[in-house]
């Protein structure tokens, strides 16, 4: 199945595909109304021109038909027969007569061109009206005529003998259409002349079973004149009004149609030519706009496979340049997007991860060192616990403890470095703030961390999950900040002695405390209420370190 692949096979299909279809349904409707009216045309003027030739017809037919009629009335005078052999020698002088026998009752014809005349010729007082033959050479028609004396005796009868070429001179050559083959036919249909040699064979019309033939010739007994049109031929007849002859033209269509059939190879390839030049346009005007849409295809798919690039130049001020500009936009969203993922993860608060990513640590490997403040938390037992399970309620009670606790460190603005099994490793930076400002919201989300154990341990009850116990350790202290890797993968984190001895802190906490340093402590000592205080000796350090667990904020 074809299926729509480029903007330009669109556009084609669109755009050329109907033009074409309107361009071709104006000519083959231009062409039926043409042809139409060519035919009308052709046979409106055939017939006019048919009757003018056969009135000169007629007219050649009647030329020794008064010389006839001039013979008998000279037979009055039976003394003087002069009057009588000037008409027979003006018959025979007449043009287009190629004979004239005279033959008198009881005697034989004479010779062609040889008349019986002189002082002892009968008289002839009557003629009868002409009867047509015609003679077996099919080069002349004769007219036969009687004879009468003045008491309608016959005394012999007159043969006229007219030649076919000069009764159909002229008739192909009188301005006619589009007209190959003139032919002149009795009343029976026998062809008496032709100007076309091919038909020399040709005895009657309609002997071939042409049906076109055929319908000519009963057309013609019927009816006057007329034109008939057949499949590729077109004929045109015409009776005489003087003789039982018809005169008829055939016509090949192709030949009338000459003219049409011209325009039509004129008007396809005009058709071609502006389908060609409307092609060119389109290419002249897309090509900039496809190059643009691929420009964007191309950089798309580098997109789809991480590797964002410079931005695409915009080159036009029109739909495509909008399109390309905000085409860059999205890319430098989504390679913001993805720098973010990728440094930050998806646990951290967007606006914290904004205001990081203006920091030039962020984005580069290396960073600079600041005092934070370090949260590390971690479930008591967990491992006795997760062998007692099975890995799907394992995993099944982790992601509901860690969704729990990411929420709550994301709407503290802490900032998630690593999850360490059950663990989580996490810091909260003043970045150009106090750092007391952060130590309080760090111990704030601490205790809000311990409160949401609750509802861990509720979803559980359900699922007969063990209820958990968590641990929290707080400690401020100065660490390096920024991006911790290599060029390939890195990730934004803290490193440091402080982050150590974080971890360490944590270990003291007994499941549902927060254990602070000394350093938090120090900040935050008016604020809290301490619900243990104790020393201890933490591995990396030589002397006894005080720790404090905190039960809650004095002015939560």
């Amino acid at each position: 199945m074809f299926t729509i692949k480029t903007l330009q096979q669109r556009l084609i299909i669109f755009l050329i595909l109907p033009v074409a279809v309107f361009l071709a349904a104006i000519g083959v409707g231009g062409y039926l109304y043409i042809r139409a009216s060519i035919f009308q045309e052709w046979q409106e003027v055939a017939i006019l021109r048919l009757s003018r030739s056969a009135h000169l017809m007629d007219m050649r037919l009647k030329e020794p038909l008064q010389w006839i009629k001039a013979l008998a009335s000279t037979g009055g005078n039976r003394l003087d027969t002069s009057n009588q052999d000037f008409a027979l020698k003006k018959l025979q002088q007449e043009p287009g007569v190629s004979r004239v026998v005279l033959k008198w009752q009881g005697e034989p014809a004479a010779k062609s061109g040889e008349m019986c005349m002189g002082p002892n010729a009968p008289r002839v007082a009557k003629v009868t009206p002409p009867r047509y033959f015609y003679p077996a050479d099919h080069q002349t028609v004769g007219l036969r005529s009687d004879l009468l004396d003045a008491s309608g005796q016959p005394l012999g009868h007159l043969e006229v003998w007219l030649r076919v070429d000069y009764l159909m001179k002229g008739i192909l050559t009188a301005g006619w259409l589009q007209t190959f083959m003139a032919c002149l036919v009795n009343e029976n249909g026998n062809f008496i002349a032709h100007t076309n040699p091919a038909m020399a064979s040709r005895q009657v019309l309609g002997d071939t079973q042409n049906p076109l033939e055929l319908t000519m010739l009963r057309e013609m007994q019927q009816k006057p004149y007329g034109t008939i049109v057949g499949r590729d031929q077109v004929i045109g007849y015409y009776r005489l009004q003087g003789a039982p002859l018809a005169i008829m033209l055939h016509a090949y269509e192709n030949q009338i149609m000459a003219p049409i059939l011209r325009f039509r190879v004129y008007y396809i390839l005009g058709g071609l030519l502006c389908m060609a030049i409307i092609m060119a346009l389109i290419h002249l005007g897309l090509r900039s706009m496809v190059n643009g849409i691929r420009r964007i295809s191309r950089k798309a798919a580098q997109v789809a496979r991480g590797e964002y690039g410079e931005p695409l130049k915009v080159k036009s001020q029109d739909e495509i340049g909008q399109l390309t500009r905000s085409f860059n936009d999205m890319v430098a969203g989504l390679q913001e997007r993805d720098l973010i993922s990728n440094t930050f993860g998806r646990y951290v608060d967007q606006e914290i991860a904004a205001k990081l990513m203006q920091r030039p640590e962020a984005s580069l490997l290396g960073g600079e060192k600041r005092q934070v403040v370090i949260m590390f938390s971690d479930i008591r037992g967990f491992t006795s616990i997760a062998e007692a399970l099975s890995p799907e309620a394992t995993i099944h009670l982790v992601n509901n403890y860690f969704s729990r606790m990411v929420e709550v460190l994301r709407r503290h603005h802490g900032i998630i470095v690593d999850f360490l099994g059950d663990a989580i490793l996490a810091f909260f930076d003043p970045l150009d703030g106090h750092l007391e400002v952060v130590v309080r919201e760090a111990l704030h989300c601490a205790l809000e961390m311990q409160e949401a154990m609750q509802g861990v341990n509720v979803a559980g009850i359900g699922q007969q999950l063990p209820p958990l116990r968590m641990g929290i350790g707080l400690h401020a202290g100065e660490v390096v900040v920024g991006n911790i890797g290599s060029e390939t993968r890195a990730k934004y984190g803290i490193v440091g002695a402080a982050v150590n001895l974080a971890h360490r802190l944590q270990a003291q906490a007994r499941g549902g405390e927060v254990v602070v340093s000394e350093a938090v402590h120090r900040l935050i000592q008016a604020e809290v209420t301490i619900t243990r205080e104790f020393e201890a000796h933490l591995k990396g350090i030589q002397d006894p370190v005080n720790l404090y667990a905190v039960g809650q904020l004095a002015n939560s």
